[in-house]
């Protein structure tokens, strides 16, 4: 099982970890309250405002960058008041996440800062090669074909031998067209459902991520052992 596999792709924010720490929540909070601030509204105001800007612009950060022309680094200081301290290291996702063969990226929609705040404390900053953030794809987020396209080239990606990892389905569909195997991560399975679920040919619905992932690495048993 993706044995031919050399380059692994994942997300960072909720795939990485989990949604109950409430890392993200706080960040959707905090970008809230960047709208509420800008435009003198509540946060039901910002609410509807960001849901706006998502839907033209893939964003809440390039959508105000284009409608308002603020700047990245204005905008991103949200990100300063994040507690991180929230984040704690999984030692079987590290394990797993060492073991893999090849090379690995974390491909976020977050900026370089926000993957150099959350990897080192989640245990995995040295385990990774190098991360796309949204600066890197020119403020065109996933899942926007332009984004993807430039990731592959930056770091020389051959699609047919990558695999990406994704809580969001809508994320994993141009990795899909390119070629690459394709994971999603996250949700609640029904009881007694297995720890994932094979999808289509080289795709995966994944509850557990660390425990697919050994799956992936686990030496085989052979017969003459059991």
């Amino acid at each position: 099982m993706l044995a031919d596999v050399d380059t692994w792709v994942l997300d960072l924010d909720d795939t990485l970890y989990p949604p109950r720490n409430g890392l993200a929540e706080q960040m959707k909070a905090l970008i809230r309250r960047r709208l509420s601030d800008h435009f003198g509204t509540d946060d039901a105001g910002a609410r509807r405002i960001q849901a706006e800007l998502i839907a033209a612009h893939g964003t809440t950060l390039r959508g105000l960058m284009i409608t308002d022309g603020l700047e990245a680094a204005d905008i991103l200081q949200f990100e300063h008041r994040i507690d991180y301290s929230v984040l704690r290291p999984d030692a079987r996702l590290v394990d797993a996440i060492a073991a893999l063969p090849g090379r690995k990226f974390v491909f976020t929609n977050g900026s370089a800062y926000h993957a150099e705040q959350a990897l080192p404390r989640l245990g995995l900053a040295e385990h990774f090669d190098g991360v796309f953030d949204i600066l890197a794809g020119q403020l065109i987020p996933k899942p926007y074909p332009e984004s993807y396209r430039r990731f592959v080239e930056q770091f020389s990606i051959d699609p047919e031998r990558a695999a990406f990892f994704d809580d969001l389905a809508v994320n994993l569909t141009v990795p899909e067209e390119l070629g690459m195997a394709t994971v999603w991560v996250g949700g609640e399975p029904e009881p007694g459902t297995a720890q994932y679920q094979v999808l289509a040919p080289r795709r995966w619905r994944v509850w557990d991520l660390s425990a697919f992932l050994h799956s992936l690495t686990a030496p085989a048993v052979s017969p003459s052992t059991m």
